[in-house]
């Protein structure tokens, strides 16, 4: 029974998914009424997620002992690929936040597409392909879930690329919008690349994608670091990590609930969720998780900088995910995987809460610029209290939820520093360690200028009226405020951290020790600053401060321009060249036999053309330079 439940939650979406391509979309341009085929759409997104979440919350009920079954799908020559899923407390955890944020972001979609974002239209005409996409796109995450088989976690990793690549481009009248979409698609295709590269080694090297079979496997030490090394690459892809992380700011030109099922459900989840699966492989391979916590703490800091200087709000957003990721790879890279997924279930709740409360911020103001807001914390009071709440979780404040994930990060990077404990070597645990603490302090400083330059002070846009979102749109943000404020508790309630240490022996989700105080007094100091800096001045911007350091932070140190130099340029110039010489050169040659031969058919015709006379004259001096010819060899000889 708890395969078969495994085995329907990621096609319980799918197959909503798939009835919802089916649906035509509305008429474009129509302005009164939702329209039959946006009514089926919106019945079978919400259908899905909805049963979805239904049987992840049973699995969670049933699933205590790992459970696994599997089918042979193909065997070649020995090698064999299976069907089948791999079932645990950990997979049901990330199964429940995965469908809760994807239902969430259904029922906030109705209304949020209601009006299209710069015009007047009523309906978005392309709602059911929108609804079905976000079906499609849960169901590859929860085949990412729940796989038993590398290759079949290979099939939900790419088709959650492509997805991501259609919803970020959904809304085709913004300019940014494909551009951003198919810079998300190339960029993680470069990682995906060494992704699918190590999972070769690894079955090659087994004799079976079987996850089981390949953990149980003795890899030779070589291969097992190269197919690790490799897999990292694709993590960084997925998971936004130095130096493949210049994609996801930019995927903010997708519709706002997009960007909350992409930062808090699907995409960057499942870099990290795939490297807790294959945790044990890691484990032997030291040399990939130093290397994975060197990108960590770079990926740390790099967010939590960039989001000081920016001054749209969703890539304040944007930024804070790619740094919160860098404290769930650090948790990895120091031996702490439940630590990692810890702050994964918390960083989903209130990163999923942030999102859809910007989002009602945005459908009320209209912009999501920072320096338009302000003064929206007394017309705006649900958004005001539910993003408090989610900044707060953010930046660590106790009691809230993100205060006991990140604690607990930071104590497994304390324990690996001072003690040398983990698996990688002693200097990992020191840069994770001084990047978390150093990140706490930014963390509170970008979230306290967030919510001072768009809740106090004074209104820039006087002539607006905003308010708080309609229910549709109100009450999955109330909703999500929960886990958000709540869900780091259930580090004290024993069925949670069991399930969670599937994937240690020995894990101490809670550090109520001293050394929780230094991060607290650089939370204190971080949000001192900014207040600091916005009480001289509440008209002012706080970042300001940083002086000729904020243009740098804020295009992130130019690493995408750096990015774009050394690689989109070259390539950009070899791909010319290429077609330069395909064109000029191979197309040349074969088009110029062709006209050569064409020429010298169309003389031969013209003489076979020429009139009696013409003829006549030209066989009789064909006949003399012959006779000529013969002549001159019999002289010669």
């Amino acid at each position: 029974m708890t395969g078969l439940l495994g085995a329907a939650l990621p096609v319980v979406p799918l197959v909503a998914g798939l009835l919802g391509l089916l649906l035509p979309p509305a008429p474009q341009g129509a302005t009164t009424g939702e329209g039959t085929a946006r009514r089926a759409a919106i019945g079978l997104g919400v259908a899905g997620a909805a049963g979805a979440l239904l049987v992840a919350v049973l699995l969670l009920v049933r699933v205590g002992d790992p459970v696994e079954t599997s089918t042979t799908w193909i065997d070649l020559g020995g090698l064999r690929v299976t069907l089948g899923v791999r079932l645990d407390g950990v997979a049901a955890l990330v199964a429940v936040a995965v469908t809760a944020v994807a239902l969430a972001v259904q029922v906030y979609s109705v209304a949020y597409l209601r009006r299209g974002p710069h015009d007047d239209v009523e309906v978005d005409h392309r709602y059911p392909p929108y609804a079905a996409q976000i079906s499609l796109f849960t169901a590859a995450m929860l085949l990412v879930v729940v796989s038993g088989d590398l290759i079949l976690l290979l099939v939900g990793w790419e088709v959650m690329g492509l997805c991501s690549y259609l919803l970020i481009a959904h809304d085709r009248r913004l300019p940014e919008a494909p551009a951003a979409a198919m810079k998300a698609f190339l960029v993680t295709r470069v990682g995906d690349v060494g992704f699918l590269l190590g999972i070769a080694l690894l079955g090659v090297s087994a004799g079976s994608f079987r996850i089981a079979d390949v953990l149980a496997h003795d890899h030779a030490t070589g291969t097992l670091a190269a197919a690790c090394l490799l897999l990292l690459a694709g993590v960084a892809g997925k998971s936004a990590q130095f130096p493949l992380h210049t994609w996801l700011p930019d995927a903010m030109a997708g519709p706002t609930p997009i960007s909350a099922l992409i930062h808090a459900a699907t995409m960057v989840a499942a870099g990290v969720y795939a490297v807790t699966r294959l945790y044990p492989l890691f484990t032997g391979a030291p040399v990939a998780l130093a290397v994975l916590g060197v990108l960590a703490s770079i990926t740390l800091l790099l967010g939590a900088l960039a989001a000081t200087a920016q001054d749209d709000l969703k890539r304040v957003l944007a930024w804070s995910t790619v740094s919160q990721l860098g404290y769930m790879t650090g948790a990895l890279a120091v031996g702490a995987p439940a630590a990692a997924l810890f702050h994964l279930l918390t960083h989903a709740a209130f990163k999923a809460l942030l999102f859809l409360a910007a989002g009602a911020v945005i459908h009320a103001v209209g912009t999501t610029l920072l320096s338009r807001m302000g003064g929206l914390r007394r017309s705006m009071p649900v958004t005001f209290w539910c993003t408090l709440i989610g900044l707060g979780a953010l930046a660590g404040v106790p009691p809230l939820s993100g205060f006991w994930s990140k604690d607990g990060v930071l104590a497994a990077a304390e324990a690996a520093a001072l003690d040398g404990t983990g698996p990688a070597p002693t200097w990992v645990g020191w840069l994770v360690w001084l990047a978390g603490l150093l990140g706490v302090l930014l963390t509170a400083a970008y979230a306290t200028r967030l919510l001072l330059r768009a809740f106090f002070g004074e209104p820039r846009l006087p002539l607006l009226h905003p308010h708080d979102p309609p229910a549709a749109m109100r009450w999955p943000v109330l909703l999500l405020a929960v886990p958000a404020a709540l869900l780091g508790l259930a580090a004290f309630w024993p069925p949670f951290t069991d399930r969670l240490r599937g994937t240690a022996t020995d894990v101490d989700l809670v550090h109520l020790a001293p050394a929780v105080l230094l991060p607290l007094a650089l939370l204190l100091v971080g949000a001192g600053l900014a207040w600091a800096g916005w009480r001289r001045d509440p008209a002012a911007d706080p970042a300001h401060a940083l002086g000729p350091l904020r243009p740098v932070f804020a295009r992130a140190f130019r690493l995408d321009d750096l990015q774009h130099t050394l690689v989109v340029r070259p390539t950009t110039a070899l791909a010319r060249v290429t077609r330069t010489g395909d064109e000029v050169g191979v197309d040349g040659l074969v088009e110029g036999i062709g006209r050569g031969t064409s020429t010298l058919g169309a003389g031969l015709a013209a003489l076979h053309r020429a009139a009696l006379p013409r003829a006549t004259a030209a066989v009789l001096a064909g006949a003399l330079l012959i006779g000529l010819a013969a002549a001159l060899i019999g002289v010669s000889s």
